[in-house]
């Protein structure tokens, strides 16, 4: 199943394109704030994970 970060999920400050702050092919660790499996999606945040 794939996740998805939204752009306000990133970082704790003002994002302009997801590429300031990750890259194709970057390992990440999120949090998963959500599943919904009637519409087989995941809600991910980068921003929620203990640095």
């Amino acid at each position: 199943m794939d996740g998805l970060i939204h752009i306000s999920q990133l970082a704790n400050r003002r994002v302009d394109h997801p590429s300031d702050v990750v890259g194709v092919g970057d390992d990440v660790t999120v949090l998963v704030q959500e599943v919904n499996f009637e519409r087989e999606r995941v809600s991910l945040s980068l921003k929620a994970v203990p640095q």
